[in-house]
């Protein structure tokens, strides 16, 4: 069974009552039950759902342009009324798109629901052109509140909540430490979020571990801005950062000094949402793995969980990141989906009793 962490003994009657997957045992899949190998796995295990999506792109106060994607879910049985039809805005991971078949997956979920998605995609990885020398971070949250004010001036009237998945979860919970209760989002749901980075890019750095991901995920940060390379030479050394060959090393040659921070360690130090636990203002669900080589268990903020009253840690002894296969053919719904599903129906159909409590 999964430790279900939290000191509010209401949230967790709550969720035992509506959300019992967290409750539940979770068997993951017998042949793929190493952390690393579910990692490895399940982009090319799990199916990936047709999605048609209607792409946004909004204008920043910067001059900047990001790029969303809206799942509007008009056939929606339940909800036929798009005005108070209920919104889930997802959050990507590291180098993520609306693409990514665990994104996928939560939108077919919402749509058995009945419910709206839309996906932020980061500045500049989603097709779209970079109209200024920036991209984003796990700490800066403003690319983040301009999407949710944006969402919520369309649809005020519609509840509104958020899933992020590993750095899009930092992101949001990033945010949620910022904004306190001052956010429109009624909860929120992490999955395989980074607590510490200092702790994730140490585990990260150990050799097999840098040969399994560390090394293909720098690739892919290096992919992601070449395309953009003429418009950041402005401000970069490119042939340096593209020297790059740890997210260790991008970060000190690119995204740190990008958004203004002296050293390495301080974006690290400021991009830790463990760090912001204590001021989350709204119900938030965050479920990870201990054997997640991408956040140690030893990392993962257990002290600091139960001191707020807000949130729920649900924490699995196996599934790895944004893993969680489970069945002998892992093809469809992982524990991560069940979990996802349950919460975001149980917040939205019966969050008014938990509010009220």
């Amino acid at each position: 069974k999964p430790q279900l962490v939290a000191s509010n003994d209401r949230f967790c009657r709550f969720l035992e009552e509506y959300c019992p997957v967290v409750t539940e045992t979770y068997y993951p899949t017998i042949w793929c039950w190493e952390g690393r190998m579910q990692t490895l796995l399940r982009p090319f295990i799990t199916s990936r759902p047709q999605v048609q999506y209607r792409n946004e792109l909004i204008k920043t106060a910067d001059g900047g342009q990001i790029s969303l994607d809206w799942f509007d879910n008009n056939d929606s049985l339940y909800y036929p009324d798009a005005s108070t039809r209920p919104t889930v805005l997802l959050l990507p991971g590291l180098t993520g798109t609306s693409k990514e078949s665990y994104i996928l997956h939560m939108i077919h979920q919402s749509e058995t629901l009945g419910y709206r998605c839309v996906v932020f995609n980061n500045r500049g990885i989603a097709g779209e052109d970079l109209l200024t020398p920036r991209t984003y971070c796990a700490a800066n949250t403003e690319d983040l509140e301009a999407v949710i004010h944006h969402i919520h001036s369309l649809h005020p009237s519609a509840p509104f909540m958020a899933a992020g998945v590993s750095m899009g979860g930092m992101l949001l919970l990033n945010y949620l430490g910022k904004t306190g209760r001052d956010t429109p989002l009624m909860a929120a749901a992490i999955f395989s979020a980074g607590w510490n980075v200092f702790e994730s890019v140490e585990s990260l750095e150990k050799p097999l571990n840098w040969l399994l991901f560390n090394y293909y995920l720098t690739t892919c940060l290096q992919s992601s801005i070449s395309r953009h390379r003429q418009m950041l030479e402005k401000l970069f050394d490119m042939n340096l950062v593209m020297k790059a060959r740890t997210i260790r090393e991008f970060d000190k040659q690119f995204t740190s000094v990008m958004f203004g921070y002296r050293t390495i360690d301080d974006y690290y130090e400021d991009a830790s949402p463990c760090r912001k636990l204590k001021s989350v203002g709204i119900p938030v669900l965050c479920l990870n793995s201990v054997d997640d080589v991408f956040s140690p268990g030893h990392a993962i903020p257990v002290e600091t969980a139960k001191q707020n009253a807000n949130v729920a840690l649900v924490l699995t002894s196996c599934g790895g990141h944004i893993g969680f296969l489970e069945g002998i053919w892992p093809r469809k719904c992982t524990y991560m989906d069940r979990v996802f599903k349950q919460f975001v129906q149980a917040i939205f159909e019966h969050g008014n009793k938990f509010f009220s409590m």
